[in-house]
């Protein structure tokens, strides 16, 4: 697949290398593109990059140096007893033959984890010997990479002059890289893969609808995706996998910290680390009411936030031995049977992050523009899947999330009460919105708006 989207990102880095020496932080979850990103950046400018892996500091150590013989002739003649040497030969040589980089070292967490001592090398070699190169320092850890630069105590904290935290690929490229017009077929897709540029890379590269791709990717005991979320696990540094366990409840349907405490037979009061390392992962959300805060609210929800992960945890893993065995045509009635709630839940994700960029319809955007959408819920009161104020606070918008728009959905959003409402937000001016796959083919009741998948993708 070709390389896709990450202007921004690509000019952020673009103006590292303009400003001549300084260090750049990239980091993301696994499989977010980050790599891609930084090869075409280092293609660009002629710059070398250097990915490390699991092997002894030693060793990391000689592949580095072989890197760094394509600018620096000579440079993998020696051996280097630590990284201090190694980085002091660097800069000196560095300086000698006037390169200024720009140098990616990639999994940085691996580096660490053989060699405890290289933050605070790497600290004093940047504000002492490599002033004129421009760095970059780059990871898939989420725990460790921001633990390296973004705490307050971390050798490297205050340092990079650009820090890029990598999203997934937004929404409105779907088309593009699966070749689709339909926006129907676009939502599908991005239900099953997400935002994830490699798992996209491998579904774009099969025929058949998203069930069929499901199938031969996640499904199949065979597939490439089959244990995706355990590798994920596995590869965080440190390993994560003492966090499997909150990831198995979560997707058996436990979203209250009681409810996930309960199913795993502990306290209540030990979940709080492990749901911080699923947050920091990406691939937890921690959902709460609209106009609570999100640091005092007691109802909060817990929710697998990345549609792959979320589709495993309610395809494969409670079903690894059915899986085994099963035939094509057992393994598609699983997916058609659990297919439209994994949908609906993506499209509801898809629709509230849209909002803030939404400029259709026109009375949208007159009231506009939004904050941010959140669910709302209390008790046995009826739930509503979107509510957002506007940015002057003079407008709320209550929304609706179908899959398939029918007159009765409309219906029952034009006569439902609002919510109980923050004191600020009483008596303001309050829109209704159903927001649904595809057009409806009845006439929408008066007082309600149609926001179809085709608005959402424009602006995603």
């Amino acid at each position: 697949m070709r390389f896709l989207d990450r202007e921004q990102e690509m000019g952020r880095l673009d103006g590292l290398k303009e400003a001549g020496g300084a260090l750049g932080v990239v980091f993301g979850r696994r499989r977010v593109g980050k790599t891609r990103l930084l090869v075409e950046w280092v293609k660009r400018h002629r710059g070398l990059y250097f990915v490390a892996d699991q092997s002894a500091a030693e060793v990391q150590r000689s592949y580095f140096a072989e890197t760094l013989a394509a600018r620096l002739p000579g440079f993998a003649d020696v051996s280097y007893p630590d990284w201090r040497v190694l980085l002091t030969r660097l800069s000196r040589e560095a300086r000698a033959e006037s390169w200024k980089g720009p140098l990616v070292l990639d999994e940085l967490p691996y580096l660490v984890q053989s060699a405890p001592e290289l933050p605070a090398v790497l600290q004093r070699w940047i504000d002492h010997e490599a002033q004129d190169l421009v760095i970059v320092l780059a990871g898939s850890s989420q725990h460790m990479m921001q633990g390296l630069v973004l705490d307050g105590g971390a050798p490297l904290y205050g340092r990079a002059s650009v820090l890029l935290d990598l999203p997934p690929l937004p929404a409105s490229l779907l088309g593009t890289a699966f070749g689709l017009r339909d926006p129907a077929a676009c939502v599908a897709q991005l239900a099953a893969w997400g935002g994830i540029p490699r798992y996209w890379e491998l579904a774009a590269g099969l025929k058949g609808d998203v069930a069929e791709r499901v199938d031969q990717l996640v499904l199949d005991p065979l597939g490439p995706l089959h244990r995706e979320p355990d590798r994920l696990i596995i590869e965080e540094v440190p390993s994560a996998m003492e966090v499997r366990p909150v990831l198995d409840a979560i997707g058996g349907g436990a979203h209250r910290v009681s409810a996930i405490g309960s199913r795993l037979g502990r306290p209540a009061t030990s979940m709080a680390r492990p749901l911080q390392r699923l947050q920091g992962m990406g691939l937890v959300a921690r959902d709460v009411p609209f106009g609570e805060s999100e640091k005092s609210s007691r109802r909060g929800l817990y929710r697998i936030s990345d549609p792959l992960t979320r589709l495993w945890f309610r395809l494969v893993a409670p079903h690894r031995g059915p899986l085994a065995t099963a035939s094509a045509k057992g393994r598609r009635q699983l997916f058609d049977r659990h297919w439209p709630g994994l949908a609906a839940v993506a499209w509801e994700d898809l629709c509230r992050q849209a909002l803030p960029k939404l400029t259709t319809p026109e009375a949208l955007r007159e009231a506009g523009p939004w904050g941010p959408a959140h669910r709302w819920w209390r008790g046995q009161e009826p739930e509503w899947d979107l509510v957002a104020a506007s940015l002057d606070g003079q407008a709320v918008l209550l929304g609706e999330v179908k899959l398939s728009g029918r007159r009765k959905h409309a219906e029952r959003l034009a006569r439902l009460d609002p919510p109980p409402l923050p004191p600020k937000l009483r008596n303001k001016r309050i829109l209704r919105a159903l927001f649904t796959v595809e057009p409806m083919k009845e006439k929408v009741p008066r007082g309600v708006l149609l926001v179809t998948a085709a608005d959402i993708l424009r602006e995603t």
